[in-house]
């Protein structure tokens, strides 16, 4: 039961486990919406690292047509980040797990219906193991 003429957002809370694989540089489709309306949907990276890493602009030196890691395989290579990264990665919360927004939404009361949420990767084509995921917050915007 949600208030009526209440704007709400939808958030993963998840953790992953030291050898979790598949989530680096893969952005994932995320949706909210109450069933039957439009939704927001926005693309989200749940590899926390990469944030860091675009937020402090760690650029690997080029030698050549060929990086000398990437030559030497030691790094793969890092796709640009796309325009407006913020909240596109996951912050890390005060009990430790991690939270990405999946999008907003508006109750306007008139609607009584189901809340349909989805995180979906379906493009990379690459097996994914290691995320745990505690569940979907659901609160009031301020």
């Amino acid at each position: 039961m949600l208030s009526p003429m209440t704007r709400y957002k939808a958030c993963l809370v998840f953790k992953a486990i030291a050898g979790a694989y598949g989530f680096d540089f893969q952005p994932a489709e995320v949706s909210v919406s109450i069933a039957g309306t439009e939704g927001c949907k926005r693309t989200v990276y749940l590899d926390a690292a990469r944030g860091l890493r675009q937020r402090y602009q760690i650029v690997p030196r080029r030698i050549g047509l060929f990086s000398r890691s990437r030559f030497l395989g030691l790094q793969a290579p890092v796709p640009p980040a796309p325009a407006g990264g913020d909240g596109q990665y996951p912050k890390t919360r005060g009990d430790g797990w991690l939270e990405i927004e999946l999008g907003e939404f508006f109750n306007d009361g008139s609607i009584d219906g189901e809340l349909e949420m989805s995180v979906m990767e379906v493009d990379g084509g690459h097996w994914k193991g290691g995320l745990i995921v505690q569940g979907i917050e659901i609160r009031p915007c301020l």
